[in-house]
């Protein structure tokens, strides 16, 4: 008894769990969940790519089996389950879990509908080239090994890792009390943050935010906002709205969702079958159909509407209840000497940097080694060549000796007596075995001028290799020249669009302030380009081709403005809806846009009749109405300075009449009208007095039947009044060529319209500081200097503008200021010297139709 009393011992059962939950905690922590800040791989992923160079399954190899490779895996590397090693494998094939897959997978491993690989005895794979890069020079002592599970074998401790893959592939995992969700990011901005990290020790968060712009997920979608993104950035931790990207488009007389892309880790079949749970239940209603139309091309699921829905009410039904909207909580937690901490995005990358300066001083210290030791044998073989004579005389020291220890032993002596005298020798032990295994044809002359340029090679090679090791200038030159190659080489586009959030924008300081055109088209497309994207034409040409239009669809609405001004959208229907200009997506020149209800929630049969540029709302500001039937009101800007995003009305309209003009004013303006038949009425501001939103307004011009008003702009003094019509015609008249009427009044002829010129489209007060723009209903927009536009009488036909074809006619027309950019195209744009032969000699009389 008193035996067994001796192998107890007593313990505190308190201090025993703590110490057994903290090695376990950190056992976890350190050699399970948490990746490397300096190659951004676990542990089991840094073991399966090890486990697969080894086995020479690199990307110009042929695929093996995946069950060849988990047993080498488990039975060398990572004493864990089978299906663990393969599951993790599995994820590194997949090209919708990891931006840039680092497993070439053969087979089914899985897809975004949540499907499981097939077994491991089915599948086959190998290294990725991506994945190559990884271990780019791991055998040239880059980095330290460390004894396996059982001693037997000697593994990575990390990887050389000559991309940044922390952030390229991000990484997801729970330890204990802690857990790490670092997002991928796109390859070409991660180095471009590097590279600038190398120019620019001292750049800030905000200057690398210029080069890496947000998370690029392999699925693609949208991210909303960019103050999450910033946060993360700057402390470590956010939170990002991620959307599935989604277009409205019309089929027939109906609309549909077409959905192309979904957020990161959702599962598109649970997805769908969400949204039909949703719709079952009632609690989406308007959806008639749900199919998934997806293929080897690309993801498609479209879901048909009900004809009275609005598409953009059911599609935010749709981000709200299912998952086409979800939160991704960034946590950049990381291992940094072992020790788990959050960094920034500054740290990432310096720490990373610091891990390459330490891989290039190894790499060069290793290949210095090398060069220094073939110098070595190199001197040595020349030396021998020089004394060959002696060496192999019958009485030498080689010839003479009774072995090659002997041999070998001659050689390294200081001197051998050879025929009496002394010839010296002195090899070194390297050089002693080298001569030994030379070969007579090394006694060859070319081999001998081999030999001396290889010399002169090393010796050169090692000078460089040491001004490497002393400098570390020129250390963070070759890791840039290196990145820029694999940026070069592996680098793609982005495949995430970061897109303002309307609901919370708060990052205004980080979009640049920039003049933009936005168009909006006939039938509702949208899109915002700079402005410098059109080049001032001479009047008469063709023009450019400004987007591809849908059939029968055309530019309606063409507004210069700042990308940091407001948008203020005034309806046929009289209400007005609100957007900053920079919330309008940037598309190409040809690109056809977005349709405006993904942006604003408006009505079916609803379209945007006036878009007013706005910088601020502020007092003495004042918004002047038309309608097409002769209604004119004028209202406080203040009144618009809280719109809901369903909008407000803005005028109170008369049965069967339609707004047709909105124009921004201080109240002391002079307003001009146009018709369409030809009539034009000027009248001073002050007869309108102010009115709030909700009234209807006064008559501003009185029509004759079958006329209706289509313009009216402000009449500026010392400008000209432009008139455009159907058919491409146009003039500019001095304004002093109207009189001033009293408001309501049937107002004077401006135009002669016959059947050649159409009838009026357009009617603009211009001055030498605006350019003209003219959009056909084929899409086809030109430039054109006022200056080039001839100077008529009131009653004149105008001069051909643009030439349109039979089916086609002018749509839109719209001025543009000019910008100290354009002085340059405005050089040519001077007055048109030749007569020009289209103007009418005919005049009317000069009688006026009074009220």
């Amino acid at each position: 008894m008193s035996e067994q009393q001796s192998n107890v011992i007593d313990i505190n059962i308190n201090q025993e769990m703590r110490e057994s939950f903290l090695e376990y905690a950190m056992s976890v922590i350190v050699s399970r969940a948490l990746p490397d800040v300096r190659d951004g791989l676990k542990p089991v992923h840094r073991r399966i790519l090890y486990a697969m160079n080894e086995m020479g399954v690199t990307p110009d190899k042929p695929y093996k089996k995946s069950a060849r490779i988990v047993g080498d895996v488990i039975g060398k590397y990572h004493p864990h389950g089978d299906a663990a090693v393969y599951e993790t494998m599995v994820r590194m094939a997949q090209d919708f879990s990891y931006r840039y897959p680092l497993v070439d997978g053969h087979g089914n491993f899985g897809s975004v509908d949540g499907d499981s690989a097939a077994a491991m005895r089915y599948t086959e794979a190998r290294m990725s080239k991506i994945a190559t890069e990884l271990m780019r020079d791991i055998n040239k002592d880059t980095i330290d090994f460390g004894p396996n599970y059982d001693g037997n074998e000697q593994e990575p401790l990390v990887m050389p890792a000559r991309i940044p893959h922390l952030l390229v592939n991000g990484a997801a995992g729970i330890a204990v009390g802690m857990a790490t969700n670092i997002p991928p990011h796109n390859l070409t901005e991660i180095i471009n943050g590097v590279l600038l990290l190398i120019q620019n020790p001292e750049c800030t968060i905000r200057d690398l935010m210029e080069y890496i712009t947000g998370p690029d997920f392999p699925t693609g979608a949208l991210i909303m906002g960019r103050s999450g993104i910033r946060r993360a950035f700057e402390t470590g931790r956010g939170s990002i709205v991620i959307r599935a990207k989604a277009e409205v488009e019309e089929h027939g007389n109906k609309a549909r969702i077409i959905v192309s892309e979904i957020p990161y880790q959702v599962n598109k079949a649970r997805m769908i079958e969400k949204i039909a749970e949703l719709v079952r239940e009632k609690k989406l209603e308007g959806i008639t159909d749900l199919r998934d139309e997806s293929d080897r091309n690309g993801m498609r699921i479209v879901i048909e509407l009900r004809r009275d829905v609005n598409p953009q009410v059911v599609l935010n039904n749709l981000y709200r209840h299912t998952a086409m909207q979800t939160s991704f909580g960034i946590n950049m937690l990381a291992l940094v000497n072992n020790e788990p901490r959050i960094l920034n995005l500054k740290e990432m990358l310096y720490y990373y940097l610091e891990h390459q300066k330490e891989v290039i001083r190894r790499r060069t210290a290793y290949e210095l080694r090398k060069a220094e030791s073939r110098l070595h044998i190199v001197a040595g073989l020349l030396k021998a060549i020089d004394i060959v004579d002696d060496l192999v005389d019958r009485s030498g020291p080689i010839r003479s000796a009774a072995d090659r220890e002997e041999a070998r032993s001659f050689l390294m002596a200081d001197t051998f007596i050879l025929n009496g005298r002394d010839v010296p020798l002195g090899f070194t032990l390297e050089q002693a075995n080298a001569i030994l295994e030379m070969r007579l044809q090394t006694l060859t002359g070319l081999s001998i001028d081999r030999l001396t340029d290889e010399f002169n090679e090393l010796t050169a090679l090692i000078t460089e290799l040491r001004a490497i090791l002393g400098d570390e200038a020129k250390i963070l030159s070759i890791i840039a020249d290196e990145l820029t190659e694999f940026r070069d080489k592996y680098g793609d586009e982005r495949r995430t669009e970061i897109s303002m959030d309307m609901n919370n924008i708060e990052d205004e300081d980080l979009i640049p302030q920039e003049e933009v055109v936005v168009t909006l088209t006939h039938r509702g497309y949208i899109k915002r380009l700079p402005v410098d994207t059109y080049r001032s034409q001479r009047r008469g040409g063709r023009g450019i081709q400004g987007m591809d239009t849908r059939e029968n669809d055309f530019v309606q609405h063409l507004i210069t403005t700042n990308s940091h001004h407001y948008l203020l959208f005034f309806t046929n229907k009289g209400k007005v809806y609100r957007l900053k200009a920079y919330e309008v997506p940037e598309l190409g020149r040809t690109a056809k846009g977005i349709p405006i209800i993904n942006l604003l929630q408006i009505e079916q049969d609803e379209h945007i009749q006036a878009v007013i540029p706005v910088k601020e709302f502020t007092d003495n500001h004042y918004l002047f109405f038309a309608t097409k039937q002769g209604i004119v009101k004028k209202s406080d800007l203040t009144s618009f300075s809280n719109i809901r995003r369903i909008g407000l009305f803005a005028i109170n309209l008369r049965e069967d009449d339609e707004l047709i003009g909105v124009r921004l004013t201080d109240g002391k303006q002079n307003i001009i009208i146009g018709t369409q038949n030809g009539m034009s009425i000027l009248f001073s501001e002050k007869d309108v007095r102010t009115m709030g939103r909700a009234a209807t307004g006064v008559k501003g011009i009185q029509l004759s039947a079958e006329d209706r008003v289509i313009d009216m702009d402000i009449a500026d003094a010392d400008a000209d009044v432009l008139i455009v019509t159907s058919r491409g015609y146009g003039k500019r008249t001095p304004l002093d060529s109207y009189r001033f009427q009293t408001r309501g009044g049937k107002g004077i002829k401006t135009l002669q319209l016959t059947e050649r010129n159409g009838v009026i489209v357009g009617l603009k007060v211009v001055d030498a500081k605006n350019d003209l723009m003219l959009i056909t209903s084929a899409g086809i927009i030109i430039r054109l200097c006022i200056k080039d536009i001839s100077s008529m009488g009131r009653n004149t036909q105008g001069v051909k503008l643009i030439r349109v074809g039979d089916q086609e006619e002018v749509a839109t027309v719209a001025k543009v200021d000019v910008t100290e950019e354009d002085d340059m195209e405005l050089a040519v744009c001077e007055e048109d010297q030749d007569q020009d032969q289209e103007l009418e000699s005919s005049m009317l009389d000069e009688e006026e139709i009074e009220e």
